[in-house]
């Protein structure tokens, strides 16, 4: 649901950018207004990113291969990447470069009643697509704050059209502000005070998807949820003594990799030990059906071992 949901949100937020992107441009036509040129450089790079999602969304879905065992499950995360190095590039230092200029360089708008009417068209269609993102999060967020959903989701793409819309929306009302200002007083400048502010807006945005996104990259645990169901059912399995040590990772959104060192019953024979394995394992993928590999090493406690020596100690630490 959580992929249908996104890929849903993605289609609605590039046909509402394609749509602002040339209304933008054919405003800027008639208005010369770098604020508007800065929202049309924003909008066709948004609509670039739809694509580049839509693309890691298929292309995370094929199989696995002898130099990927585990798939391609991290090509959303990748391009989800490229999409915050776009936007802060193509987006942000366009705008502010636009910017400077037109705040060095001032000129009168012309035609601002043809700017004002676009951005108000452009905000009907951002706030429709920012609707559909919503309404999609809603289904996946749970009980969990926006903030906590965007910084812990596994799955990329609804963090990014959320941020992406709420960067456009921002920025079509700066827009607005710029080019209402500029007309009522004659002073091209605000325009390009304008421009800067969507530019300084796209840049901190670019820079929390980056870092969001480096994060699920280099590998992310499971929730705290999940983890501790898969350590709660492996715990209380069938002659399981103990759960020595439990380690996760998400090698793609709906893809988790479970490694545990598990103490067993001393009189399994290695026959009825592989079953036991093989009925956890069961258990586990049941419960937590986004746990595809997992991995369960039969050992014991040894305190002989230091935390020093020992790879599977401590790592408590969840934080990016």
């Amino acid at each position: 649901m959580s992929t249908e949901g996104s890929k849903r949100a993605i289609v609605a937020a590039m046909i509402a950018n394609l749509g602002i992107a040339i209304a933008k441009f054919a405003g800027f036509v008639f208005t010369m207004s770098s604020s508007l040129l800065a929202e049309s450089i924003h909008s066709l790079a948004d609509t670039g990113n739809q694509v580049l999602l839509l693309l890691g969304g298929k292309r995370s879905a094929m199989p696995p291969t002898r130099l990927h065992q585990f798939g391609f499950g991290r090509e959303r995360y990748f391009w989800s990447f490229v999409v915050s190095i776009i936007l802060f590039s193509l987006g942000s230092m366009f705008a502010l470069y636009e910017g400077v200029e037109k705040v060095l360089h001032p000129h009168p708008l012309e035609s601002p009643s043809w700017a004002i009417g676009i951005l108000a068209f452009s905000i009907v269609l951002e706030a429709n697509s920012f609707r559909t993102a919503i309404r999609e999060a809603k289904k996946v967020k749970g009980k969990s704050s926006w903030n906590a959903f965007i910084r812990r989701s596994k799955s990329p793409e609804l963090p990014v059209v959320i941020l992406e819309d709420t960067g456009a929306l921002l920025g079509l009302t700066f827009a607005m502000a710029a080019v209402v200002t500029a007309a009522i007083t004659g002073d091209g400048v605000w325009d390009g005070v304008g421009s800067i502010t969507i530019g300084l807006l796209l840049g901190v945005i670019a820079i929390v998807l980056a870092i969001e996104m480096k994060s699920l990259l280099i590998g992310e645990s499971a929730s705290p949820e999940d983890e501790a169901q898969i350590a709660e059912l492996i715990s209380s399995s069938e002659s399981v003594t103990r759960v020595i040590a439990l380690r996760t990772q998400h090698i793609g959104p709906d893809d988790i990799l479970v490694a545990a060192k598990v103490e067993f019953d001393g009189s399994l024979t290695i026959a009825s030990l592989a079953t036991v394995i093989d009925r956890i394992e069961g258990r586990v993928r049941a419960a937590v059906p986004a746990a595809t590999r997992i991995f369960i090493e039969p050992d014991v406690v040894r305190p002989e071992l230091s935390d020093a020596s020992d790879p599977w100690s401590g790592l408590d630490d969840r934080s990016h």
